[in-house]
């Protein structure tokens, strides 16, 4: 069962969105900016509320600090005598206690599980300069699930104008469906839940304040955004043994964007990553000049990992290597993605890139979206093995499928929902063509 550390104080807080505009679902929580999701999914309604456990669970004892005892809190100081003068010295190996967590904020306030609660982050802004937070649900399980919410992206005169420019805690109401769903045909129903809301345009990767952009003044600060996250939620749950990274359009490549420190940020966890319909593909389909443009306007350079010398677009890298990086990195782990091979919402974005970057009506072709996915898939997704896995639905144009379709979609005799479950357990599997 997942532990909390107890708060000093009981604080109010705050959570995020991507590609609504396009055909997106807003990944389970809809604003009045939100358009309905287009699709070709043959789904049913997924949809179910009701509350995990109850307000008695043990969840909220305190414990310890992560540099100490998990129970007792008390430091662990370990030593071993000298064999020769039996004079006492301290074994890296086998007593030091850990480095401090440089993670070490107030921990979130308590919440009965099961309810969801809107915790406000003053220092964490929206691209229009507002304030926004997180949602925390509480759950009995043994786990950790921070997803990262999808809304589309700001780079341009018209999607800056399909895109959210703000979110708080009135626009938060909670949602308990899909990968939410607290129920027991959810791999992760029991478990704490953290919702990241969607409102920096920069798919969570951005470290830009006060840029210029064709919009006008914009605060594209989702990575650092996410630092002020981590800086609570990391000492909140010392003892999680599994924590999934997870997200839908904009908020699957921010998972990606941000797998990297989350997993550095629980070193003693699994740290698994689910990116649904957010995949970081080559210059076939994402040409340089479009990756450049990115990284220029939302800073790139600041948030890509340091050692992914290849992934730098102002280096003449591309994203699609953050995959191989994290993979290689993190072989210990497990990280996988999911993608229809026709996905027109991400069609739509990266056909910005084309006639070098001078499309008038952006679009890519299917066949060239579907080989370069294949190609990340065989080429980039593939080492070490077993590592990475893929689930990719054929002749479909559908976007995102963790709120709308976990528990219906389908590719061949493989349900969705089962290959999720296997992820979680350890286990990968490439399905699809």
């Amino acid at each position: 069962m997942l532990t909390l550390a107890r708060p000093l104080l009981a604080a109010p807080l705050c959570v995020c969105t991507l590609l609504t505009a396009c055909g997106d679902d807003g990944g389970g929580v809809q604003s009045a900016s939100d358009t309905a999701a287009t699709s070709e999914d043959t789904t049913g309604d997924d949809s179910t509320t009701g509350g995990p456990g109850t307000t008695d669970d043990p969840t909220s004892t305190s414990v310890g600090p992560t540099t100490g005892d998990p129970v007792t809190g008390d430091p662990v100081t370990t030593t071993t005598g000298d064999p020769t003068t039996g004079d006492p010295t301290t074994d890296g190996t086998t007593g030091d206690p850990p480095p401090p967590s440089p993670w070490d904020g107030e921990p979130l306030p308590e919440a009965p599980p099961g309810e969801w609660t809107w915790v406000d982050f003053p220092d964490a802004l929206c691209r229009d300069g507002s304030s926004t937070g997180i949602g925390v649900r509480y759950g009995n399980g043994d786990g950790l699930v921070v997803y990262f919410q999808g809304g589309g992206a700001c780079f341009n005169a018209l999607t800056c104008a399909q895109n959210p420019s703000s979110f708080d805690g009135g626009d938060f109401d909670g949602f308990n469906s899909g990968i939410f769903e607290p129920g027991p045909q959810n791999p992760v129903g029991d478990w704490t839940h953290v919702f990241v809301p969607y409102c920096t345009g920069d798919v969570h990767a951005g470290n830009r304040p006060d840029q210029m952009s064709e919009a006008g003044i914009q605060q594209f600060v989702g990575f650092r955004n996410v630092a002020a996250y981590l800086e609570r939620v990391v000492p909140t749950f010392p003892g999680v043994g599994h924590v999934l990274v997870t997200g839908e359009s904009a908020g699957g490549f921010g998972a990606a964007f941000n797998y990297d420190r989350i997993a550095d940020a629980f070193p003693d966890a699994r740290v698994t990553l689910l990116d649904d319909s957010g995949p970081p593909l080559g210059f076939e389909v994402a040409p340089l000049c479009l990756q450049q443009k990115w990284s220029d306007l939302w800073g790139f350079d600041d948030t890509i990992p340091a050692g992914c010398e290849d992934c730098f677009p102002s280096q003449g890298g591309g994203i699609v290597n953050i995959g191989r990086h994290i993979g290689q990195k993190h072989a210990d782990q497990r990280l996988a993605l999911i993608s229809s091979t026709g996905d027109s919402v991400i069609r739509f974005f990266f056909g910005f890139g084309g006639n070098d970057c001078s499309a008038l009506l952006p679009n890519t072709p299917q066949a060239a979206f579907e080989a370069a996915l294949l190609d990340a898939r065989d080429n980039y997704y593939n080492e070490p093995d077993d590592v990475w896995g893929t689930f990719f639905v054929d002749n479909s144009e559908q976007h995102t499928f963790l709120s709308s379709s976990l528990y219906t979609a389908k590719v061949g005799d493989t349900k969705l929902v089962d290959w999720v479950s296997q992820l979680i357990a350890g286990q990968v599997s490439h399905v699809g063509p």
